[in-house]
C-alpha cells in the first residue's frame, strides 16, 4: 500500500509542472480603432487579423486561453477614453490593443497605466511615447516606432560620410503623420550631431516648389521628405528641371505604410509630365518597411483578404498593412507574456509582470521574426528602394536595414554610385523657368501680373493728382491776385489817409504859433 502510495505521489509530482504551466484563462480584450475606413487602420479592416490570431491561439498553441474580444470605436480621438471608461465601469479589460492615433493613445495608456492593464499597439509611433518610466509604463509597441527609423538614416548618414540634411514634410492640424514621422528622424539626425534643417508644407496652403528648391540648394546634401503623394511629385518635378537629380543631392521618401505602391510607380498620373516625373523618380529612394513573406504568411493575407471583401470595403482596401499584422502579432505576445507570469506564480492581473515579460523578446510573427527592446519598442527592419528599371519606372529593394544589430544588407546589383554626393550644380541667376508655368516660374509669373496691376494703379493715380493740383494752383493763383490787389488799395488809402492828416496838424501848429506872435501874450503863449 505505501509503494502505491508513493508512486502516485511520484506520478503527481511529476505531471505538477505540466499542469500549472498550462493556461486556462479567460481573457477580456478591449480593441479601440476608427470604424472610419478611411483610415488603413480601421476596425474593418484589422479585426479579421485579430480574430485570425485568436482562433490560431485557442486551437493550437493555447487550448485553455480564450478571449473575449470587444471592439469600441476610438474615433482617433477622446471617443478612445471614453470607451475605455465605459467599458471599465462594467468590467475592466485584461489587456487593451491600441489606439493607433497619437493623440488617442496617450490618453488611454495613461489611464491604463494607473490602472495597471497592458496595452499594445502597432501605432502610437511618435517619439514622445519612448518615455515609459511614468504616464506610458504599461505601453509595447508592436510595430517599429518613427525614433526606430530615424536610427535607419542615422546608420546611413555614418555609411556614405553624409554631414546635413533638409527634411521637408506636410503638416496638418489633425493627426500630424508626417510631424511625428519627421521628429523621429530630426532626434536620431540631431542626437548623433548632423546638421538638420527642416522645411514645413502646410497641408491647406499651395506648395511653393520655388522657395522649396531654394532651400534645397542652401542644404549642398541629402533631402528627406514626408508629404502625399501629388506634394513629392511636384517637388521633384522642380528639382529635376533645376538638375539637381544628377547626383548632387541625394533624395529619400519615407513610405512606411504602404510599400506596395512603389512597384506600381508612384510617379504616373496620366498626364503630360509622366514620362519627366519618371525621370525625376529615377533619383528618389524610398525608405519603406522591409517585407518577408513565408507560407504561414500567404495563408493569412489570403483570410483576411476575403474576410474584408466580405464587409463590403472593396479590393482595392484588401491590401494587408503593418497594422493588420500588428495587431495579430500583438494577441500572440501577450499570450507567451502571459504563458511565463503564471508558470512563475503571477496572475492575468499583473499588469507590470505581463508587461515587463514583453520586454528583451523575440518571437516568430506571422511576416517573420519579431524583436522587442528593453524599452518595449519593436526594432525595425527597413528596407531602400530605388527604381532599379529606368524603362519601366519599377523600384525595387536596394539594400535592407536590421535594427537588431543595426546591420545593413546590399541586394546583389546594389550601385554605391547611386549614394555617392557629386559636384552640386549652382543656383541658376536668372532663375531657371519652369516648364509647367508656360517658360516662367511661378512666383515669376505672379510677380509680372502684380507688378503690372500695380504700375496701372500709380499711372493713374499719378494723372488724377497732377490734374487736380493744375486746378488748385490755378484757382489759389486767382484768389491771391486778389488778395494783392485789395491790399495794395487798402495800403495806399492807409497812407493818404495819415499824410493828409499830418499836414492839417502842422497848418493849425503854424496859425497858432502866428497868433501868439501878432499878441504877445504869456497866457496864450504858455497854453500854447
Amino acid at each position: 500500500m505505501s509503494y502505491l502510495l508513493s508512486c502516485c505521489i511520484y506520478v503527481w509530482l511529476i505531471l505538477l509542472p505540466v499542469r500549472t504551466s498550462a493556461l486556462n484563462e479567460e481573457i477580456e480584450v478591449l480593441v479601440l480603432l476608427p470604424k472610419n475606413n478611411s483610415y488603413i487602420f480601421s476596425m474593418p479592416r484589422v479585426r479579421p487579423a485579430i480574430e485570425y490570431a485568436r482562433m490560431r491561439l485557442s486551437a493550437d498553441l493555447y487550448p485553455g486561453l480564450n478571449f473575449t474580444v470587444h471592439y469600441d470605436n476610438s474615433d482617433c480621438g477622446n471617443e478612445a477614453l471614453f470607451s475605455l471608461v465605459s467599458r471599465s465601469c462594467m468590467k475592466k479589460p485584461d489587456l487593451i490593443l491600441g489606439p493607433v492615433c497619437e493623440y488617442a493613445a496617450a490618453q488611454v495608456v495613461r489611464m491604463a497605466s494607473h490602472w495597471n492593464i497592458p496595452v499594445i499597439s502597432a501605432g502610437a509611433l511618435a517619439t514622445g511615447f519612448s518615455h515609459k518610466e511614468k504616464e506610458y509604463s504599461h505601453l509595447t509597441r508592436i510595430a517599429p516606432s518613427y525614433l526606430k527609423m530615424g536610427e535607419t538614416f542615422s546608420a546611413l548618414f555614418e555609411h556614405f560620410g553624409w554631414n546635413k540634411v533638409l527634411l521637408i514634410f506636410e503638416d496638418d492640424s489633425e493627426e500630424r503623420n508626417c510631424y511625428f514621422t519627421i521628429e523621429g528622424v530630426h532626434s536620431s539626425l540631431h542626437v548623433e550631431g548632423y546638421k538638420v534643417d527642416s522645411v514645413v508644407i502646410h497641408k491647406d496652403h499651395r506648395v511653393e516648389t520655388d522657395e522649396i528648391i531654394k532651400d534645397i540648394y542652401k542644404t549642398e546634401a541629402v533631402v528627406v521628405m514626408c508629404a502625399g503623394g501629388d506634394t513629392v511629385r511636384d517637388i521633384m518635378l522642380a528639382a529635376h528641371r533645376r538638375r539637381l537629380t544628377s547626383g548632387g543631392y541625394i533624395f529619400f521618401n519615407i513610405e512606411l505604410f504602404n510599400s506596395s505602391s512603389y512597384g506600381d510607380g508612384s510617379w504616373r498620373r496620366g498626364d503630360k509630365y509622366d514620362a519627366e516625373a519618371k525621370l525625376a523618380y529615377s533619383a528618389l529612394n524610398v525608405v519603406t518597411l522591409m517585407r518577408t513573406a513565408k507560407a504561414e504568411f500567404e495563408t493569412f493575407t489570403t483570410e483576411v483578404k476575403k474576410s474584408i471583401q466580405r464587409a463590403g470595403i472593396g479590393p482595392d482596401s484588401a491590401n494587408v498593412n503593418m497594422f493588420m499584422e500588428g495587431f495579430h502579432d500583438a494577441l500572440l505576445l501577450y499570450a507567451l507574456a502571459l504563458h511565463e507570469v503564471v508558470k512563475n506564480g503571477f496572475s492575468k492581473k499583473d499588469g507590470v509582470q505581463i508587461t515587463q515579460s514583453m520586454r528583451n523578446r523575440t518571437f516568430e510573427g506571422i511576416a517573420g521574426q519579431v524583436s522587442i527592446d528593453e524599452n518595449g519598442d519593436r526594432n525595425g527592419d527597413f528596407s531602400v528602394m530605388a527604381m532599379t528599371d529606368t524603362q519601366s519606372g519599377t523600384y525595387e529593394a536596394v539594400f535592407n536595414y536590421f535594427g537588431v544589430n543595426q546591420s545593413f544588407q546590399e541586394i546583389p546589383g546594389f550601385n554605391t554610385d547611386r549614394f555617392t554626393l557629386r559636384e552640386r550644380p549652382r543656383p541658376p541667376s536668372p532663375e531657371q523657368p519652369d516648364q509647367s508655368s508656360g517658360g516662367l516660374g511661378v512666383s515669376a509669373v505672379t510677380g509680372i501680373i502684380v507688378g503690372a496691376l500695380l504700375g496701372t494703379a500709380l499711372l493713374m493715380a499719378f494723372y488724377f493728382f497732377r490734374k487736380n493740383y493744375r486746378i488748385t494752383i490755378e484757382r489759389r493763383t486767382q484768389r491771391e491776385e486778389c488778395d494783392i490787389g485789395k491790399h495794395r488799395q487798402l495800403r495806399e488809402d492807409s497812407i493818404r489817409s495819415n499824410f493828409s492828416a499830418a499836414r492839417e496838424r502842422e497848418r493849425e501848429r503854424a496859425s497858432t504859433l502866428e497868433d501868439c506872435q501878432r499878441s504877445r501874450s504869456r497866457e496864450v503863449c504858455r497854453g500854447t
